[in-house]
């Protein structure tokens, strides 16, 4: 077997960083413990030019999303869907323990304290984080289409708007700016836009962004600041030395690669990685879907949610994206078509200047959301390995709270006090 060592030579020389995985958590944590003077190695199972979840996805920068997907009603919204293959939410039927176990703790932590206790702690994550965009924004060739003008929940009903309304409240409660908007007040934010609501929830604080281009710019950014890679590097397992310490990852080609500290952000694929190490962390695989119109015949301003059909829309420079829904059918990358046509037509319905023929031809991009039965990232160190850490789990939030993650886990891996308290995500909290 054969070991490879930092490019700063052996382990004594410096603290090493081994990172497994390089999507948006992999990258922000790589570039924050580059900056603080550590050496970072990022181990990858695809190549430099990929398309993984954190590159289709909808872009957008949310502190008004400080509700846990493990939320009141939830469970009683998915069992109403999930024999659907066109709804929201879709569980594909399968004997899977896992499965069953992780809805198990959904169930238990979809109530209204759990809501309380986590939405400051979500609203923190992602305020930080949005910080975290701005100062990145500003750096030289940082340039990811950082658009800071709100977002807007579109409601077409009444009732739903009514409902919204409740999250006004919520939200100004923990700071957070928003607006309940009328029908007219909604057009004018958008004014291009011709869309068939009733009103909507307007959060101002709310930005996107061009994820591919973000993605582009953060890992071009990493290799500046000394940053090694391994791609098509797929890790398989771990070495293990005395006293509870990691001493290698080992890759599927009979390499290992030692380090100091090891952090775990394979999204989707971590639970198995953690298996490894006696370790449990639920994680089902959400696979959501867009769209990209290259030429949308008409240009959108702000970026919206359709409330009651779960979808989002992101203006991005001059095309536009349409996508969202959660299927949990497990580690496959397969595209249902009935659930693709469900996005298509919910969109027309919002914006009837658009039709199912604007989407003709084009090929839908999936990705596989971690997501953890309680809707909270995995952050922080294990107690069974003094230096494993976990950060993994984020949902449909990786891409707005990729920063922060960064930013908290290059902290902890420096030696560092966190800026904020990871106690309530700990890695270690379903073991």
């Amino acid at each position: 077997m054969r070991v490879i060592h930092f490019v700063g030579g052996s382990l004594d020389m410096g603290k090493c960083v081994v990172i497994i995985g390089a999507g948006v958590i992999g990258l922000a944590t790589a570039y924050y413990c580059a900056r603080r003077g550590l050496e970072v190695m990022v181990v990858e199972r695809k190549g430099a030019e990929r398309d993984g979840t954190s590159y289709g996805n909808a872009g957008m920068i949310v502190p008004s999303h400080f509700t846990p997907l493990a939320a009141p009603g939830m469970v009683a919204l998915g069992l109403k869907w999930m024999w659907n293959p066109a709804s929201p939410f879709y569980i594909k039927p399968r004997l899977d323990r896992d499965l069953l176990s992780w809805g198990v703790k959904f169930w238990r932590a979809a109530n209204p304290n759990h809501v309380r206790r986590v939405a400051p702690l979500i609203r923190d994550l992602s305020l930080a984080s949005r910080a975290c965009f701005e100062e990145l924004a500003g750096l030289p060739g940082m340039d990811f289409g950082l658009v800071k003008k709100g977002l807007l929940m579109l409601c077409q009903t009444e009732r739903t708007l009514e409902e919204e309304g409740r999250t006004v409240e919520q939200a100004r409660s923990l700071g957070i700016p928003a607006e309940l908007l009328d029908t007219q007040q909604t057009a004018a934010l958008d004014p291009g836009a011709k869309v068939a609501v009733a009103g909507a929830v307007y959060f101002p604080k709310d930005c996107h962004i061009s994820p591919a281009r973000f993605m582009a710019a953060l890992q071009a950014l990493c290799e500046r600041v000394g940053v090694k890679f391994f791609w098509h590097a797929e890790t398989v397992g771990f070495r293990l030395g005395s006293k509870s310490l990691v001493r290698a990852a080992q890759l599927a080609d009979g390499r290992a690669i030692d380090g100091h500290e090891f952090l775990v952000c394979g999204g989707s694929w971590s639970p198995a990685l953690g298996r490894e190490l006696g370790l449990n962390l639920p994680i089902q695989a959400g696979k959501g879907y867009s769209l990209t119109l290259t030429q949308p015949r008409r240009r959108l301003e702000i970026c919206t949610i359709l409330t009651e059909a779960r979808v989002a829309v992101t203006p991005m420079g001059d095309t536009l994206r349409v996508g969202g829904t959660m299927e949990l059918s497990g580690l496959n990358a397969d595209a249902n078509p009935v659930r693709v046509r469900r996005i298509v037509e919910s969109f027309c319905r919002y914006y009837p200047e658009f039709s199912p023929e604007d989407f003709a031809g084009l090929k839908p991009w999936c990705g596989l959301r971690p997501c953890s039965p309680d809707g909270l990232p995995y952050m922080g160190r294990t107690s069974r390995y003094t230096n494993l850490s976990v950060a993994a789990g984020h949902a449909m939030m990786g891409m707005s709270l990729g920063p922060v993650t960064g930013q908290l886990m290059a902290e902890l891996l420096s030696g560092e006090k966190p800026s904020l308290d990871l106690t309530p995500l700990s890695p270690d909290r379903y073991q």
